[in-house]
């Protein structure tokens, strides 16, 4: 079948999934995923796994545009303010779930220290797409709204660098490398800071030229750019396209006085490519996995979702964040998609002993996570109450 015939396919069937999530009071995120879940390799089999390869590039260009928007939030006078707390709270929600997984895996299913320090530490990140369609689709505004935004995004880099740290360690008790303490510590931190300093950079150039754009059309097309480019140097680079991007749009944010037209303009853009990237996620889920995956995929499900719950309450109370914020954050942290699939990729490349089990109980984790995340992160933000706030946020 023609790509683009498929294409089209994905845009309807993912608009019919929206459609059917709205009268079912779902968020339109879970839609696109059923809808995308229908038509890919567990039930009519119209796109295959090749056109999963196929569409990667709208892939990235979903996970860039999300992450640069994420970047807005990175306003430094408000981080000043709260930019401890926020690394307290997403530390310890990182640190829960890591905790937990790492005590299921290890001391109650038997696993070995490589695979359970990898597994565990493939739990952190957090997909922050899903809960940000969620607070878009909503219109949410107040405190929850605005914890949840840094914290997507900070665990992402938290989870990175102790990825790294533990791939590092994993290698070493199977010999596979001779790396010593300095550059366990070195190779993620690398990563991390060269994502940042390459994203301000790009930043700072978008900014020049952002100033200078006449029309709509050319800041539009000025912006796609250094989306895009920011994505394709950090890929040539190792780096992580997914913190470039933020760092690109903090930067923005923060150098350019009128930013907020940039935002909206990228904002009107992006909605038929989400549309496009969670209904191609939910093709890319293969029910199969189910059979294959076990007790201990259902454990480490409970584990990553427990971890989080409770590390997000302690981590709220410890910084006397408001009520709301340490009933309900560590409901909207559970999606789990992008990151961890790649994760799993570079797993396989450098543990590939470990890679069937683990890429199994990963996949597994995405489907179940990535279909009930959005409805936990919508029944989060309504009991806290902060559904259809942000107009009123605009006026205060």
């Amino acid at each position: 079948m023609d790509v683009l015939l498929k294409l089209s396919i994905l845009l309807v069937v993912g608009l019919l999934g929206g459609r059917v999530a709205k009268y079912l009071h779902l968020p339109n995120v879970t839609g696109y995923l059923v809808a995308g879940l229908f038509v890919g390799p567990s039930f009519f089999k119209l796109i295959t796994e090749q056109d999963a390869q196929t569409f990667s590039a709208i892939n990235q260009v979903a996970l860039a545009a999300i992450a640069f928007s994420i970047g807005s939030e990175f306003i430094m006078k408000d981080m000043l303010k709260l930019g401890k707390n926020i690394l307290i709270i997403t530390a310890a929600q990182v640190f829960g779930a890591i905790f937990c997984v790492f005590a299921v895996t290890y001391w109650i299913f038997g696993q070995d220290l490589a695979f359970s320090l990898v597994i565990a530490s493939m739990s952190a990140a957090t997909a922050p797409a899903a809960t940000i369609m969620v607070i878009r689709q909503y219109k949410t505004y107040g405190p929850l709204t605005r914890t949840i935004l840094p914290v997507v995004a900070l665990d992402d880099a938290f989870g990175i660098m102790l990825f790294g740290i533990a791939m590092s360690i994993a290698k070493i008790s199977t010999g596979t490398t001779d790396y010593n303490f300095l550059q366990i510590i070195a190779q993620p931190l690398i990563e991390i800071v060269g994502s940042l300093l390459l994203g301000f950079v790009l930043g700072y150039l978008l900014t020049l030229f952002a100033n200078r754009a006449k029309s709509q059309e050319e800041s539009l097309s000025i912006v796609l750019a250094a989306i895009a480019g920011a994505t394709g140097l950090a890929n040539l680079l190792s780096l992580s396209p997914l913190l470039t991007c933020m760092a690109l749009g903090a930067t923005l944010v923060n150098l350019m006085k009128q930013s907020k037209r940039i935002f909206t303009i990228i904002d009107d853009f992006t909605p038929p490519v989400y549309l496009l990237f969670f209904t191609l996620a939910g093709a890319s889920l293969n029910l199969s996995i189910l059979a294959q995956v076990g007790l201990m995929g259902i454990a480490y499900i409970i584990a990553r979702a427990s971890g989080k719950i409770i590390g997000a309450r302690l981590g709220s109370k410890a910084v006397k964040a408001d009520p709301m914020v340490q009933k309900y954050l560590g409901l909207s942290l559970l999606p789990q998609g992008g990151v961890s699939i790649g994760l799993s990729i570079i797993v396989r490349q450098q543990l590939p002993e470990y890679a069937a089990a683990i890429t199994t109980v990963i996949l597994f984790s995405v489907l179940v996570y990535e279909v009930s995340g959005p409805i936990f992160a919508k029944i989060a933000l309504q009991k806290a109450g902060e559904f259809d706030k942000l107009d009123v946020s605009a006026v205060e």
